[in-house]
């Protein structure tokens, strides 16, 4: 395979060509590098490029290789969100820097180097990860390979940019509202927001009040189960070895038949039945015909969220901002809008904190009855067309959440209830972009969703599909 090829291929089947010793990890590397140069211009996906670091952690992985030591990204180039401390750097979440360097690496990016991942760079966010569109009056805006009018979507834009235009196999993300999720839907992308305190993110943990996770985007099932098998806190960079789990790994769960399963269909969301866009409402039936046809049982039937799930979101994500945006010494520095959600948060009393940490338990309960009959959740993605670029410029943050919630409102309550989910490709619209659906499932059922995911990827490939401009 041509090393262009590769780059297009995916992380996991890069990590099995370095393996097979079809390529060396500093050949792979100075690809990626090449890669970066070329596509930065027009997409913005990176925030900062470790050209030099990564040269010598491909050296160090190469090392590695020849002496016969595997792990599931083994001298494979991987980026990163730009929303967890990377040693020697700052961490500006998407505005201008109020602190020093870090002095160590985040849990999700040391667990990549103690695997032999090379680090290649950090991936673009929005201020503060507020939203799900990649633009910054710092960094200016992240753009959608498919169209570069169009956001990558947010909060993992660079991440979705990256992994979407060929230039990493497979990147991390994270997830506090849909962040994984909207960008793997409109970049056509598998990307997978695990159970909450699966992967750890310490020093960082517990981002916006137990709503935040962080997780793996790549062009393929394979890329973010074996991304997990690094990330998670039972994988392989925690003891060196495989893990010894009863039900193997997530990378072997990618190719395992997931069984006969009972499938609710749900349209509905915590704020009531909402509009799908015709396109997109249509890729979801024919995605439940599919798994029909694949052996599951699938029945319509709505999700009980019932009145208070979508205020528990709420009232959690605007605190979490505000009390992340408190100790700044500089708010001044901050975009007007960013100002304006602190400004929000900061009217919410501890007891309101109180009442949406406390309603979780609430809520668990209600929904208990029904995924005692039902194994997987499926639901729309993003319910319309990806937003253009500075279609929120100027707007204040009221407003910019009114108008970002309309296209996104299956994802929130999922970071309430700390349930894994699977977002996964179904096709592409008469504009030629991506569409994608949500797999939801219980606490712990990774495995369940990546086995499904990876038979509907065999079932109708997606990732040979490359955007025109980048191809």
């Amino acid at each position: 395979m041509e090393i262009d090829e590769l780059l297009w291929a995916g992380g996991d089947a890069q990590a099995v060509a370095l393996r097979d010793g079809r390529v060396t990890a500093p050949e792979l590397t100075e690809a990626v590098l090449a890669r970066i140069d070329a596509t930065q211009p027009r997409l913005n996906a990176f925030r900062a490029v470790y050209a030099d670091s990564a040269r010598e952690e491909a050296r160090a992985a190469q090392s590695r290789l020849d002496a016969g030591e595997t792990t599931p990204l083994l001298g494979v180039p991987v980026a990163v969100k730009d929303d967890q401390d990377a040693a020697g750097d700052v961490t500006p979440l998407g505005g201008r820097p109020q602190g020093p360097p870090a002095t160590a690496d985040a849990a999700p990016i040391a667990r990549l180097r103690a695997a032999g991942a090379v680090v290649v760079g950090r991936t673009h966010v929005p201020e503060r990860m507020q939203w799900p569109f990649t633009e910054t009056l710092t960094f200016g805006a992240t753009r959608n390979p498919w169209d570069l009018d169009r956001t990558p979507g947010g909060s993992s834009g660079g991440t979705a940019a990256a992994v979407a235009a060929g230039v990493v196999g497979v990147a991390t993300g994270s997830d506090g509202g849909g962040s994984i999720r909207i960008p793997s839907s409109i970049c056509g992308l598998f990307g997978l927001k695990p159970t909450r305190d699966l992967v750890s993110t310490a020093p960082n943990d517990e981002g916006w009040y137990g709503l935040g996770v962080a997780g793996p985007l790549g062009r393929t099932v394979a890329d973010a189960a074996a991304m997990l098998d690094v990330l998670a806190n039972d994988g392989w960079a925690s003891g060196g070895a495989a893990p010894a789990h009863p039900q193997g790994t997530y990378r072997e769960a990618a190719d395992r038949d997931p069984g006969r399963l009972r499938i609710a269909l749900s349209w509905r969301a915590p704020v009531g039945r909402v509009p799908v866009q015709k396109e997109r409402r249509a890729a979801i039936e024919e995605t439940a015909a599919r798994l029909r046809a694949l052996g599951h049982e699938v029945v319509e039937r709505e999700v009980p969220f019932g009145p208070r799930a979508f205020p528990q979101f709420l009232v959690r994500y605007l605190r979490g901002i505000a009390d992340d945006v408190e100790p700044l010494p500089h708010k001044e520095w901050l975009e007007p809008r960013t100002r304006g959600s602190y400004r929000l948060g900061r009217l919410l009393p501890d007891r309101a904190l109180r009442w949406a940490l406390q309603q979780e338990a609430v809520l668990h309960e209600r929904l208990a009855p029904y995924f005692a009959d039902v194994d997987v959740v499926l639901q729309p993605g993003m319910t319309d067309v990806p937003w253009r670029i500075g279609a929120f410029q100027k707007r204040g943050a009221l407003t910019t959440m009114l108008g970002v919630s309309q296209r996104m409102p299956h994802m929130p309550v999922w970071n309430v209830l700390g349930y894994p989910v699977a977002a996964v490709p179904i096709g592409r619209d008469r504009r030629d972009l991506p569409m994608g659906a949500q797999l939801v499932g219980l606490p712990g059922t990774e495995r369940r969703l990546l086995s499904l995911s990876g038979q509907l990827e065999r079932d109708r490939p997606w990732a040979q599909d490359r955007p025109a401009a980048f191809a």
